[in-house]
């Protein structure tokens, strides 16, 4: 019997890897001789580094570079097993949890950081890039990673504009002159599950803006807005209602506008560099989960991918994560085989935080004990 084990992280408990080890712990106890591949997956938000960089059997680097606020740290990224691409995730230079509650300032939250992750990792030579944009602490347009990369904002004087919002207000041309020319042979490929477009009712700062700190939608939209102006007359590509271009506070827009990037849904991007169809050949059982199931499972999160995945070859798939939403079980057992959640009868979500590797795995025998009509 071939099992392949195949979570999302559960956020704020356990990594991807740390969850798969924990359910394979459980199965074992029912099914011992069985051939268990532990095959974690992400997203494309925070996590996708480490779960690409692990399963690709890739190294992990640092890089010195600068926070949202401007402060000195060391940052992580990512070069998979094929040795040549290099995966960045936001979140390690420019992302929320960078910052604590009382220190978000999205006026001056800067993206800088992600920039000078890349130009890190251009300077090494590479030229295939990966980069997951979820989590940002920032809602600068992707300008701090532009300003990284080389390019000058101006204003109507030739000088460059203060690195904030308000100096976006004032930008009146753009300035390629110490451009980084290595970006131009560069692939970029962005993982991302939204769509949102930069500005407007459903743009980066109406949706996005306040979990980071902003109280005046329409002044930050506003500036936006006169960016994406700028973008327009400068470039030729309109950002104002180009899908995905308010992902992270914009950087999907920089991205596409000035690194040619191109959009991936995050978890296909992953479970196409795991190469998991043909991983997942001849499997009896795949069993997969997150830290929370509810209707937003089945719009692009790692649980979902892996069923559209599984269904093409017939193999069944459990949905094992850490909680689901009651009214919400009946709707995904439609599409999963099996669903269990960690924190059921008596196990409360205190309880599951407290030890979430002892009760995953418990949750795990529970699982295969009622798959396979075995009594617990």
């Amino acid at each position: 019997m071939k099992i392949v084990i195949s979570p999302d992280s559960f956020k704020g408990t356990l990594t991807a890897f740390e969850a798969a080890k924990s359910i394979e712990q459980g199965i074992k106890q029912l099914l011992s001789s069985a051939t268990m591949l532990l095959l974690p997956v992400a997203d494309g938000g925070e996590g996708t580094l480490e779960t690409l960089v692990q399963c690709t059997n890739g190294q992990m680097k640092t890089a010195n570079v600068l926070d949202p606020l401007g402060r000195e740290i060391v940052a992580s990224y990512g070069i998979l097993g094929d040795g040549k691409t290099c995966i960045i995730e936001m979140a390690q230079a420019s992302g929320l949890t960078l910052l604590l509650e009382d220190e978000r300032n999205p006026r001056i939250a800067s993206s800088y950081g992600t920039g000078q992750l890349i130009r890190h990792t251009l300077e090494q030579g590479y030229t295939d890039f990966i980069i997951c944009i979820g989590g940002s602490a920032t809602n600068d347009g992707g300008v701090g990673m532009l300003r990284a990369l080389g390019l000058r904002l101006l204003n109507e004087m030739g000088q460059e504009v203060e690195n904030t919002i308000e100096g976006l207000y004032n930008v009146h041309r753009l300035d390629f002159t110490n451009w980084d020319k290595r970006i131009q042979h560069a692939n970029f490929s962005i993982a991302c599950d939204v769509d949102n477009p930069l500005v407007g009712t459903k743009g980066a700062t109406a949706v996005f803006g306040k979990q980071k700190g902003v109280q005046n939608i329409a002044y930050f939209d506003s500036a936006l807005t006169h960016w994406a102006d700028i973008v327009e007359k400068e470039m030729g590509i309109r950002l104002h209602d180009y899908k995905g271009a308010g992902a992270a506070g914009g950087m999907g827009g920089a991205l596409i506008a000035f690194l040619n990037g191109q959009f991936n849904q995050g978890i296909e991007l992953v479970l196409n560099r795991l190469n998991f169809a043909q991983a997942i050949e001849a499997a009896d059982l795949i069993i997969t989960g997150e830290g929370r199931s509810d209707s937003q499972t089945l719009h692009g999160k790692a649980p979902f991918g892996v069923l559209t995945y599984a269904k093409k070859q017939g193999i069944p798939v459990a949905l094992l994560s850490g909680a689901i939403e009651e009214e919400d079980r009946e709707f995904l057992a439609q599409h999963f085989q099996y669903c269990h959640a960690v924190v059921r009868n008596n196990i409360t979500t205190e309880m599951a935080m407290a030890e979430p590797a002892n009760y995953l795995t418990k949750a795990a025998f529970e699982l295969v004990c009622s798959i396979f009509n075995k009594n617990i």
